[in-house]
């Protein structure tokens, strides 16, 4: 592995600078100039402060050098998906209308993230307002995949996807209302997690839909997701929603050893449509995850097309709901594919919402009976086929949008709907060089046991240690 500080793994990074091995000003120097040099080819950021970072890392250094404790993510370069309001900060959320809308107040998982050392290298590149799978953005061009510049990174959180994996910081967070975590992270190669609905508090998040959104990051091993997901788990006073569980000591979870769990292969649904490469390489990985001392079993799963209908539902009340104001006063600013999938909820009855809302509960009870009555966890792809071109997925707001956005999120969804946590993995390569991702599934609040297993799997493989030939 490559030795200048873009290369090193989060932990390792956080613990070389907290044994004063390298110094957090190095660091955030090292990764500006990366940013400098690829991003434009890759537009990741929409905004970077340069400033602000070395900033916090010349404070980093003075608390060092003073014997205090800098936090676990000492140093460490993040940015994030630039929805995340910082006071005093333009917050675009990838749009028109907020292009130049400064936030007044401070989401408190970038708060949480300061705490522990971390630095705040600006907001990435995104869909607008967190609506689409795909990556384009009609306001601030469209973000790349690091693998191949034509294809797509996935969306919504894009930048997120495309800056990791291609090295221009060490995590990131993003939000995941249908898939906008996982998507990006099988498209780009890395390791991204939508934990337990409610984990990770979202004050202070520009919102899409209460029933569906969560927070998450993204990193490039399961370990750096752990560490990560311990400093962000826990309730927040700001954001009643947040569970009142408290955070986990998740990487410490990670060392601990794997004891024979039940992963579930289903045996429908997840199994349509599948590009022969992902068939492969889940093939491939049901091996390493047998050698590892897993007990494979073939586990029926219920019909997933209520899911889809009804996340469908849902999503577009909650959505039209924030939005109306800016539907009616400014249609012409958004997107056209963003404006159809958020206007259709002005259409539903009310009826229809409460009718989605209350089969929610009922429906995720049916799967959890069927399916983890059987198993620890549930192995699936991530996404159905590897990254299209960003050609192939500009359909605008036409007729084929929704069977396009389906196809993309059909793995996703469901899992979105049921409110469960879920941790992508990368799992392979196809033959034309990009990356294939899973995602493990597991009970409400199972976080740690998803954590563990990829570590693990991580260990026995090295798709996650491979870099774009950008």
């Amino acid at each position: 592995m490559p030795s200048e500080p873009t290369h090193v793994d989060l932990v390792e990074l956080a613990d070389q600078v907290r044994a004063r091995k390298l110094s957090a000003v190095e660091v955030a120097e090292a990764s500006l100039a990366r940013i400098a040099d690829k991003q434009p080819e890759l537009n990741c950021f929409i905004s970077l402060d340069a400033d602000g970072a070395m900033r916090a890392a010349r404070a980093v250094d003075a608390r060092i050098a003073r014997g205090e404790d800098p936090g676990p993510l000492a140093g460490v370069p993040l940015a994030h998906k630039d929805m995340f309001y910082r006071q005093g900060r333009i917050s675009t959320c990838g749009s028109k209308i907020r292009r130049q809308w400064v936030a007044d107040n401070t989401a408190t998982a970038l708060t949480r993230l300061d705490a522990a050392g971390a630095l705040d290298l600006g907001g990435l590149n995104m869909t607008e307002f967190a609506v689409g799978p795909t990556g384009h953005n009609l306001q601030f061009g469209a973000c790349r995949n690091p693998w191949n510049t034509s294809h797509s990174p996935g969306g919504s959180s894009a930048g997120s996807g495309a800056a990791v994996a291609a090295r221009l910081v060490h995590g990131s967070l993003g939000s995941d209302t249908g898939g906008s975590i996982r998507l990006p992270s099988a498209f780009n190669g890395v390791t991204g997690m939508k934990p337990t609905q409610t984990r990770v508090s979202r004050h202070a998040v520009m919102p899409l839909s209460g029933s569906f959104d969560c927070v998450g990051p993204l990193a490039r091993s399961a370990r750096d997701v752990a560490r990560l997901m311990s400093v962000l788990a826990g309730h927040d006073p700001l954001d009643s929603t947040s569970s009142r569980r408290p955070s986990e000591n998740f990487e410490a979870a990670c060392e601990l050893p794997v004891k024979g769990p039940k992963v579930g292969l289903p045996t429908s649904y997840y199994t349509d449509g599948l590009d022969p490469a992902l068939e492969r390489a889940l093939t491939v990985t049901g091996k390493v995850l047998a050698a590892m001392g897993c007990a494979l079993v073939e586990v029926p799963v219920p019909a997933h097309e209520p899911l889809n209908m009804l996340w469908q539902i849902i999503l577009s009340a909650e959505a039209a709901t924030i939005h109306r104001r800016w539907l009616i006063e400014r249609p012409g600013d958004y997107n056209p594919q963003v404006k159809r999938r958020i206007e259709l909820g002005l259409y539903l009855p009310a009826t229809r919402y409460l009718e989605a809302m209350d089969a929610r509960d009922r429906l995720t009870r049916e799967f959890a009976g069927m399916v983890f009555s059987r198993c620890d966890v549930l192995l699936t792809p991530g996404t159905p086929v590897p990254a299209p071109t960003l050609d192939e997925l500009d359909v605008g707001a036409s007729d084929k949008m929704p069977e396009l956005i389906l196809k993309l999120s059909a793995f996703t969804r469901p899992i979105s709907f049921l409110g469960l946590p879920a941790l992508s993995l990368p799992c392979g390569f196809a033959e034309n060089g990009l990356p294939l991702g899973m995602q493990l599934v597991g009970r409400p609040f199972a976080e740690a046991t998803l954590l563990r297993l990829g570590h693990h799997y991580q260990q026995a493989t090295d798709w996650h240690r491979r870099v774009p030939p950008i």
